[in-house]
């Protein structure tokens, strides 16, 4: 089993929208990157773990937990002119880009914020908190996942 970190906007598709499908499993579609494509591709498997983490909001931080439940496939909305993320260069018969489908596992107790993550040393060779790394979707160490969910109960009311 690997362990990610992939992102959305939460006005956009966050883990709430996840948490109300049926069955709490939805595609995770619309990646235009060949890196994040590949890993999809190469890398991801049923059963993998990952966290949802929410991006271009006030508190960015990662809030829940969800599970791969497919292997790649070609992602349809890169076939559909009135999809967002519509690419004219992508051919069903040899499609550029991929999807997995993901299912909703649980919210975390709290959201742990990226401040908080960038200022733990124990993750300081994270991806995320790398300088320039701006991957929607990241590999996730297996000490990182373990220790991210001890900070989960850590009480931080009294930091102020």
């Amino acid at each position: 089993m690997a362990y990610w970190l992939m992102k959305s906007e939460p006005d956009v598709y966050g883990i709430d929208h996840l948490a109300a499908e049926p069955d709490g499993t939805e595609h995770w579609d619309g990646i235009r990157n060949y890196q994040v494509r590949n890993m999809f591709r190469d890398q991801f498997q049923p059963g993998d773990q990952a966290f949802f983490y929410h991006s271009n909001t006030k508190v960015p931080g990662i809030v829940g937990i969800m599970e791969v439940v497919s292997e790649a496939y070609p992602d349809h909305t890169a076939f559909d002119p009135d999809e967002k993320y519509y690419d004219p260069k992508s051919d069903p018969e040899k499609p550029r880009w991929l999807m997995v489908d993901v299912r909703y596992v649980r919210h975390l107790d709290r959201i742990i914020p990226l401040s908080e993550l960038k200022a733990d040393p124990a993750l300081s060779e994270m991806r995320l908190v790398q300088r320039g790394n701006r991957l929607s979707v990241m590999p996730v160490s297996e000490s990182e996942w373990d220790h991210i969910l001890e900070m989960e109960q850590r009480d931080t009311s009294d930091n102020g």
